[in-house]
């Protein structure tokens, strides 16, 4: 084989490898829980690569990383948050949190290098495919929004309308304006959907919002399993572990030349059967709706 036809084949497939590979340090917001199950999923996803945990730490007390690892992983908010706090950061991958905390993270410490993250938000094509299987027939979707979560109003909106769906929102900025604006929304719309936003959905907020669906008889469509379990009829979201098997094949796939962030690739589907009940819905099975939504996919 000529000498630069050899040369040419080499380069190629030496691109088509992952030519790197090393150890990772995991740092997390808190013990247990979601985090224990990112962890040992993560680990065990990496078995087999060129990668591996080197090190776990509390977003608390995280040592010097420079040295200790070629890459970091950082799980939760407050994770993120202490890990940009310091001045030695490898480059890192950012899970288990809402696209807005990631901005909002990233603005507070404009740290320069590579970063990127694995949102929990899911898009708004998904979403619109989740309810229209969800709850056929009902086109008109609420959306309470603040400054965290105008922007994605949006989207959600242009997205919709090549669904069938029409949203319309409400401002709720403030504690004072969030009845009001909720009660003006569920007057005119089928169905309320909830996107992770800190000023509107906290804990002394999501009954009070429920109560008040409940009375108007309008579903919710939360972002959480604990959502579900609190009152709204259903969530569409992603498990710990799948958004800790999508980042080893982010690790695998790209090593640090990280990619763009991007919205979790896998989901599940909670629902609240008694609220079900309670508002007279009779709706398909978690399993018939995955069925029904990855046809749709499909077919597209």
């Amino acid at each position: 084989m000529p000498r630069f036809a050899l040369f040419a084949f080499i380069s190629l497939f030496s691109l088509a490898l992952p030519a790197w590979g090393g150890g990772i340090a995991l740092v997390m917001s808190d013990r247990g829980g979601a985090y224990a199950d990112f962890s040992s999923t993560l680990e065990e996803a990496l078995a087999g690569t060129t990668w591996t945990i080197s090190a776990r730490h509390q977003a608390e007390a995280i040592p010097p990383l420079a040295g200790q690892a070629e890459l970091v992983v950082t799980v939760g908010s407050d994770a993120l948050r202490k890990t940009l706090g310091r001045s030695d950061n490898p480059p890192i991958i950012a899970t288990l949190l809402p696209r807005q905390s990631y901005e909002k993270i990233l603005t507070e410490f404009r740290r320069p290098g590579r970063i990127t993250a694995i949102y929990l938000d899911q898009p708004p094509a998904r979403q619109a495919a989740f309810i229209n299987h969800l709850l056929p027939g009902l086109k008109r979707v609420g959306m309470l929004v603040s400054n965290e979560t105008r922007n994605v109003a949006g989207q959600y909106r242009h997205t919709f309308s090549g669904t069938g769906l029409t949203l319309d929102s409400e401002d709720a900025d403030t504690e004072s304006t969030l009845l009001p604006a909720l009660n003006s929304l569920l007057g005119r719309v089928n169905v309320l959907i909830a996107v992770p936003d800190s000023k509107i959905y906290h804990r002394n907020n999501i009954k009070p919002i429920l109560i008040t669906a409940f009375r108007y008889q309008r579903p919710v469509i939360g972002y959480s399993p604990a959502f579900v379990n609190a009152g709204a009829l259903a969530a569409l979201h992603s498990t710990p572990a799948q958004i800790a098997r999508q980042t080893a094949d982010t690790i695998v796939a790209h090593g640090t030349n990280l990619p763009a962030p991007a919205a979790p690739s896998q989901f599940a589907i909670a629902i609240n059967g008694n609220v079900a009940q309670s508002l007279g819905l009779n709706i398909s099975d978690e399993a018939a709706i995955r069925r029904a939504m990855a046809t749709d996919r499909e077919a597209r």
